[in-house]
């Protein structure tokens, strides 16, 4: 029983591919099964459309699921009566793993990079001047605190000198009247401006960076949909309009061909030649060939170079970050600077030059001064982790993508032939007559470098003087 239903589903599925490549709707049974597939395959890509409706650009949910079901029942009659449309689809799914995706995949970690971590570094670099100007706005008004020290001690010595010239006869009253004022228009003016010009400069970055990144994440899956369709509604016009493009793979088809040819008595090429061998391969093929090394080669180079170019725009934001935050620690770590003020007077009561007493006064003024205040300290941040998880996710799919690529241009050749199996019949002929046109092109040039090369041989002009020695041993 289990055999049987192995059998069917297996049996059911071959029938599904043959019609929807063929499209060949000879009874009920086809067409129903051409509508079923072609439900399931619009069913999927209006998913993915209504999630990003929904996602990305914030519609409604009742909007977002009418646009999905509108695209979604506009697909499937598409589907159903375009043998086009249905290849366009199904090399769309292949495409993924193609070279432009492979760009599309660079620019977004690129724009990632970008937006993330030069919007960080902005920030920490603004932190930081903040910090400095928050400091000095703290500094002018700690300015005053030692005046006011000085100003008691004068105070004090006022007191202490009122005391002294008191002499019972004559009282000097001195009265000491010190008032601190700093001048500091001019420097909260500066400052102010400073402030405004930083605040304004900031504000007009973080605007164009929030455009940007809203375009790009709004607008760039659809203008990368459209572009991956132009380019590959490009391939199938390509594939069928002309002969020469990518026909250099020996399909099943070809085979078939050759075969048909031999048996007809007609010139076969098959089997082909070590040269030709490098040149056309089978398909499909497992064994990896010098072309499709190259081709890896070739799709990891821009990888590469995108790849240093993330590492340098996230090494940057990290090590302004490190420097700002060991700054930072290193200012909270210090101490106040403690300054000693102190004053003392020594008093010594004389009567006719003989001392009858002594007083001693002292008083202690001093201050401290901190050279950056805590409060004003930086915080900066660091994107890291948010950085290296999405694009770690994408240098995954780009090594994945690396490895199937010289596998994906056979996949979408063979996905072109099975829909049109016209243009692949007018593509094996011109590579069946290729082929043969190179190998006659080979003998005659053969040929003529043989008689190029008897021309050249003294025995051919004088035959009598330049005899092969095996001939002259044997006349001896």
């Amino acid at each position: 029983m289990l055999i049987s239903w192995k059998q069917t589903l297996k049996e059911s599925g071959y029938l599904a591919v043959d019609v929807f490549t063929t499209g060949e709707r000879d009874g009920l049974q086809r067409t129903l099964l051409l509508l079923f597939t072609c439900s399931v395959s619009s069913l999927l890509l209006s998913l993915l459309l209504f999630l990003y409706l929904l996602l990305t650009l914030n519609y409604d949910l009742a909007v977002s699921g009418g646009i999905s079901c509108c695209f979604g029942t506009l697909l499937t009659v598409a589907l159903f009566l375009s043998k086009r449309v249905r290849c366009l689809g199904t090399l769309f799914v292949i495409s993924i793993f193609m070279k432009k995706s492979r760009n599309l995949l660079l620019t977004a970690g690129t724009s990632l990079v970008l937006l993330r971590n030069i919007r960080n570094t902005l920030e920490n670099t603004t932190g930081l001047v903040r910090s400095m100007i928050c400091n000095l706005q703290a500094k002018k008004a700690a300015v005053i605190a030692p005046f006011s020290k000085y100003v008691k001690m004068l105070k004090w010595l006022g007191n202490m000198l009122k005391g002294v010239t008191d002499l019972g006869v004559l009282n000097l009253d001195p009265q000491l009247k010190v008032s601190p004022r700093l001048e500091s228009e001019k420097f909260q003016v500066t400052l102010g401006e400073a402030e405004q010009k930083l605040n304004a400069t900031v504000k007009y970055v973080k605007s164009i960076m929030n455009t940007v990144s809203s375009v790009s994440e709004k607008m760039f899956p659809a203008l990368s949909f459209l572009v991956l369709m132009m380019f590959i509604a490009l391939h199938i016009k390509r594939y069928r309009s002309d002969m020469k493009y990518q026909n250099r793979f020996v399909s099943r088809r070809f085979v078939a061909f050759d075969e048909k040819q031999r048996a007809e008595g007609k010139p076969h090429v098959l089997p082909l030649t070590p040269e030709e061998e490098e040149l056309y391969t089978p398909l499909p093929s497992a064994r990896p060939t010098t072309r499709e090394g190259k081709a890896m080669l070739k799709f990891g180079v821009p990888v590469a170079s995108h790849l240093a170019a993330w590492v340098i725009f996230i090494t940057v934001d990290a090590l302004l970050y490190l420097f700002v935050d060991i700054v930072t620690k290193k200012l909270s770590e210090l101490e106040p600077f403690h300054i000693p003020l102190i004053v003392s007077i020594k008093g010594i009561a004389t009567l006719i030059g003989i001392p009858i007493g002594e007083e001693n006064h002292q008083e202690d003024f001093s201050y401290s001064v901190t050279l950056f205040e805590k409060t004003c300290l930086p915080k900066p941040k660091l994107l890291l982790y948010n950085s290296i998880v999405p694009l770690a996710a994408i240098l995954l799919i780009l090594l994945l993508m690396a490895l199937i690529a010289a596998k994906a241009s056979q996949i979408r050749i063979m996905v072109c032939e099975r829909f049109f199996s016209n243009a692949a019949e007018m593509r094996v002929e011109y590579l069946y007559a290729k082929i043969l046109r190179k190998r006659l092109k080979k003998r005659k040039e053969k040929s003529n470098s043989g008689y190029t090369s008897l021309y050249l041989k003294p025995q051919f002009w004088c035959p009598l003087l330049f005899r092969p020695k095996e001939h002259v041993q044997t006349i001896a």
